[in-house]
């Protein structure tokens, strides 16, 4: 992949796991995204940050096609190329309940489905057609271990999903979305709505499982940004302003906007 010019790769030799290429995106006349390119980095934590309104949750939900849920969106330009297949997400010949497969997402507010906390688990893995009551119950456990919630929920799946706790909640929806053994994980300011022990429970949370999956993250949060991500981007009004290694984005940005706004002189 060409990096843009005045975009920092970041570590040299890092695997890249998407490509986000010159992309266009329009909430029918609206023009809410414009040429936006950046590297996705495999295995680490991407963050988006920027004022309200920037685009960061637009180009967040193009990842997994959520826009194609609504009328008059309309992508275009380059797309998302997710390797190593080299599939462009945004392609019309590509099914996005693939794309969803493959990419799952956290939202802002814990968002369980009403049913058991087993059912809410078992759910992508059921409209992939699994049957089996032990494949069912082995892929449940390991998801539920993997969202760190095996240990306070293993006595109690059969209970509604909306009767745990926010931040078990928020766990839970992690636990759905780890289920579909995805390639990524969408997180959209998935601890704005948590109390700050299950903010810091969560943030844990996400550091370890980078090791399984890689990782974007939305965030209105630059100090949460600072303490998980590995790469940074700063988006401002629907453009791709600077993208880097967090450390040197928070400490030496390359662009005044960027150093204004990390700083709190503006937004």
């Amino acid at each position: 992949m060409q990096i843009p010019t005045g975009f920092e790769a970041g570590v040299e030799g890092a695997t890249l796991k998407a490509d986000v290429r010159d992309l266009d995106f329009h909430y029918g006349a609206f023009h809410a995204l414009k040429r936006v390119s950046m590297p996705i980095h495999d295995h680490k934590v991407t963050a988006l940050i920027g004022p309200s309104g920037c685009g960061k949750s637009t180009l967040l939900r193009c990842f997994n096609r959520m826009h194609d849920l609504y009328p008059g969106n309309r992508y275009a330009g380059g797309g998302i190329v997710l390797y190593p297949d080299n599939t462009n997400l945004l392609s019309p010949d590509v099914d996005p309940i693939e794309v969803r497969m493959r990419i799952s997402m956290v939202f802002q507010k814990p968002n369980p489905f009403p049913k058991s906390i087993f059912e809410n688990v078992a759910y992508s893995l059921r409209v992939r057609g699994m049957t089996n009551k032990n494949e069912l119950a082995d892929r449940v456990e390991a998801a539920l271990k993997g969202a760190a919630l095996w240990n306070e929920v293993s006595n109690r799946l059969k209970e509604l999903g909306a009767n745990l706790s926010g931040g078990q909640q928020q766990r839970l929806c992690i636990a759905r979305a780890l289920a579909s053994d995805p390639e990524i994980i969408l997180f959209d300011e998935p601890t704005s709505a948590l109390d700050p022990i299950a903010t810091a429970s969560i943030e844990e949370l996400i550091i370890e499982l980078k090791e399984k999956v890689t990782i974007l993250i939305v965030t209105h949060n630059m100090q949460q940004a600072a303490r998980i991500s590995d790469y940074t981007a700063y988006m401002y009004l629907g453009e791709m302003v600077e993208f880097g290694v967090t450390d040197q984005i928070f400490i030496k940005p390359q662009k005044k906007a960027t150093e204004d706004y990390i700083t709190g002189r503006f937004g």
